[in-house]
This record gives C-alpha cells, structure tokens and sequence, in this order.
C-alpha cells in the first residue's frame, strides 16, 4: 500500500482505477476502528458531506482519535463553514491574491471564481483541460496552507482595485464539472506524490484574563459568584479578570487569555471565541481542539479505546440494524447517548426493544450516529478534575433521588442533582486518580472534568467533559484557594512565554 487511503461515501465516488491508491468506504473506514492498526495512513477525505455530523464529519474525527493524518480536518470542516470563522484568514489571503494579480498584471473582467485543488489553481479564464492557472499558484499554496481541504471555491469581488475575497466553500468532489474533474485528479495525484507536512505554525503576540461568562444560562458551569471569587484571588497574583459575553467577540483581542464558562458547544459563540483566542496567541481554556474532542462521544470512544482506557461496553448506531446487535451484545437496559449532549442531555435509558427504536428513530433524525452504551447503575460517579496532565480536584456526585442519573431534569424545565463530596487527592482511590488522569492526557494540555464509575471489574471512564464544573464550595471544598491558584499559574506561565 502506498500509505495514502481515499475515503468515499460510494465507490463510484471516487473509482479504485483513477487512483494508485486505496479507496475504501467512510461506512467501512467507520465500522472498523482497527483497521490500519500497524500503520498511519495518510487519508483524504473525499465524503459528498462535511457537514457537522455527517459521516464526513465523523470519518475524520475518528481518523484523528485513532493517530490517521487526514485532509480535511474537522477544525477545517468547521471553520469553513460561515465566514465569521475564517474572516481572520483574509487579511493575509487577500494580500497574497493582490501580490498575485499585480506581478501577473492581471486585468479582471467580471467575477473571478478560483478553483484550488491540494494548493493548485485553476481559474475561471482556464475553460478546458487541467492546465493551472500559474498567475495565482502562491496563492493556491497559502490558502492550502490555512485551510487543509482537497477542493475549495474562492469567489473574489473585483469590481474595486484591490481583489477582496467574497466566500470561500469547500467543494463536493463528486459534483465537478467543465474539466475541473479532471483537474482535481491531477493536483490529487500530485500532492499525493509528495511528503506529509504539517501546516506553517502561525504564533501571535500576547495581556488581563477574559472570562466568557452568561449571567441568564441556567446550569454554568461557575457561577457569578464564583467568578467573582476566583477574580480576588487573581489580584492578589496581578491578575485581572473580567467578565465578557457573546458580543464582545472583537474586544478579545484586547486580553492575554480566556476561560470560558460558559457551556462550549462547537456550534455556537464559545467555539468562536476559542478559535479567535488561538487565533490571537493567547492561552484560552477551553481551547478548539478540546472542545472538538470532548464534546463528541463517538471521538472520545475511539481515543479512550486506543489509550485503552476502561469504558463501558458500548456500540454504534447508525442503523435499524444495529438496534438488535446492540441489544444481543450489551443486553437490556441500555443507555442512548447522542454524541454531543451536555450535563446529561441528549442520554436516555431504555428498558425494552420497542422503547431503544422510538428513542433513535427520534435521535437518528439530527445525528447519523448514536451510542449505545451498557447499563452500569452506581450510587454515584466520581469526577476528577485534570490540568494539564495533573490532578486538580477529586469528587463524588451523587445520583439524584429516584433517579439514575446525577441530573434530573423536570417536564417543567426545572432539574434537581443529586449531593457531592470532595476528597484530598490523597483520600481518593488511587484506580480513580490513575485512570482519569490517562483518560485526560490524550485530550491535551487543558482542564478537564473526568466522569468514572467504580464497578465490579474495575474503574471505568464514562466521558471527559472539556468544561467542567468548578464552582467555589464545591470542588474547591478541600484544595481552597490552591486550585484556582494552580489555574492562574497556567495562564500566567502561558501569557509570559
């Protein structure tokens, strides 16, 4: 094998005899998490979708849980997806396309429509073949540089001096037309006859601490007055740390770093505000990449398993078929997870196999994938808070009364939870601190709130949450002041590097 693999949604997609390489199927490449065990593929991945769930989109959210370079990524997929999110990009694309224009003395009539293929050009004054538009190629080869996609369409606004970039789309390989086909081909040939490299690293300049804080969310992660106490002990550190919301996007620039506490979601503002942070060189919990792990279920099911991480046994949904396996192999009851919820949103438990089809024909209408996941019932899940790598805090949730759950949630819209308990580090068993502390590390550098349960065949992972509680009288009720002192010191060795 050549060590580049094409993943396609349909074989005719992308015929084996176009290519050299191997060409296998995203429902294949999905249902085979072994696949490729001793090697590391170089994927492209060339789904008719890269829409947020979409089997696309969870080709390489897995690709990167299982250590598969793949073009594109899912940061890619998501950045592309509204201007607002790779407006930070068109400074220096805009004056690349313009340095482009001026050597080649171009004169634009009407739109102008670029076609960039794996770093090649190929303009809209192109009208036959796969000959490259040779006036833009230093274009081509940065734009390829910011955003790792195999097709993208740049439409250029030309009716001023200087060419500015209306849109930038990523573009279906599968519905190419007027020798533009052929032209991709071409440029995937060539780019796969090239080395692996990363993309150009892009470092920033670096000052006060923003904390991306909603007074009317109703479960925040840290209250108002948590905030306000973790602010006094920043003082006392030379720190200041103010509040912002949703709308002070372009203030951010105006900080050196970012916690978010607000609940992250990859498809709303908290994944703006991450991406512009990194984006600006500031140190920034949560940061994009964790939020992309950790928010997906599906993602973290891989990783954990390829860090063999104990987690319950669980299996993917994607399919009426599946339904029975799932329940032939993990038994009744069972717990439906979509891969995105949130403080046990989107979890269900089944008891029957009439009630498992209800719930995902019902689920299976927003997500193309679901988890089914064993039944494990427990008193209570530990939880253990991780900083970069280290254990933060240790704690006990209790499930709330009557329920299965540590969060009930009312017909009303009101919920109730169940107690806690916080532990020294010390106190804890050494099982929970050891397994939460390997199920964090491959996430990355960040905090993080590791869910285990203690079961009869050992200490289990049930997920990592990239946003985690911390809320003063809580999970500081034994560290004190040290853990948000150990937080500051993060940001601080980060803003001063």
């Amino acid at each position: 094998m050549t060590g580049w693999v094409i993943l396609v949604d349909q074989p005719r997609d992308f015929p084996n005899a176009d290519t050299p390489h191997k060409v296998i199927t995203t429902s294949e490449y999905l249902a085979r998490p072994r696949l490729f065990a001793a090697a590391r593929p170089k994927l492209i991945n060339l789904s008719r979708s890269y829409a947020y769930q979409s089997k696309g989109y969870y080709a390489s959210l897995l690709a990167e849980a299982r250590g598969h370079r793949v073009v594109p990524t899912v940061e890619t997929m998501l950045e592309l997806r509204e201007a607002k999110l790779y407006e930070h990009a068109l400074p220096e694309l805009e004056d690349s396309l313009n340095r482009c224009a001026r050597k080649a003395e171009f004169q634009p009539e009407g739109e102008l429509k670029l076609f960039v293929c794996f770093g090649l050009v190929r303009g809209n004054a192109v009208r036959d073949g796969i000959v490259r538009d040779a006036r833009f190629e230093a274009f081509g080869r940065l734009l390829f540089d910011w955003f790792r996609c195999p097709a993208l369409e740049v439409t250029v606004d030309t009716g001023a001096v200087w060419l500015s970039i209306d849109r930038i789309r990523m573009r279906n390989a599968t519905r190419l037309a007027n020798g533009e086909a052929a032209f991709f081909r071409d440029a995937l040939h060539q780019h796969t006859r090239r080395d692996w490299r990363s993309p150009k690293a892009r470092t920033t300049a670096k000052f006060d601490l923003a904390v991306l804080y909603d007074p009317n969310e109703k479960m925040p992660p840290s209250s108002a007055s948590t905030i306000r106490h973790f602010a006094r002990i920043a003082e006392r550190h030379s720190v200041d740390v103010e509040p912002i919301g949703r709308r002070q996007l372009a203030e951010l620039a105006e900080y050196d770093g970012l916690f978010i506490r607000e609940t992250t979601s990859i498809d709303n503002h908290t994944y703006r505000f991450a991406r512009r942070a990194v984006q600006e060189g500031m140190p920034v919990i949560d940061d994009p990449i964790s939020m992309i792990r950790c928010t997906n279920k599906v993602f973290l099911m891989e990783l954990l398993g390829q860090n063999r991480v104990a987690m319950p046994p669980t299996r993917i949904v994607s399919e009426p078929a599946d339904l029975e396996r799932a329940i032939d192999e993990l038994g009744l009851p069972l717990v439906v997870k979509i891969p995105d919820g949130s403080f046990s949103r989107g979890v269900h438990k089944v008891t029957t196999a009439q009630e498992f089809k209800r719930v995902a024909d019902e689920l299976l209408e927003e997500t193309d994938l679901l988890l089914a996941q064993k039944f494990m019932p427990t008193e209570f899940d530990w939880r253990v808070g991780v900083l970069a790598g280290e254990p933060l805090f240790v704690c006990q949730y209790r499930m709330a009364r009557g329920h299965w759950q540590i969060v009930k949630y009312k017909s009303d819209g009101t919920s109730r939870e169940g107690g806690f308990k916080t532990f020294d580090l010390d106190q804890a068993p050494p099982a929970v601190i050891e397994t939460a502390v390997r199920a964090a590390r491959p996430i990355g550098d960040g905090f993080y709130g590791v869910d285990l349960k203690e079961t009869p065949d050992g200490v289990v992972v049930m997920e990592v949450n990239d946003n985690p509680n911390l809320e003063h009288g809580i999970e500081d009720a034994v560290g004190k002041d040290e853990i948000w002192v150990r937080l500051l010191k993060w940001f601080m060795a980060r803003m001063e590097g």
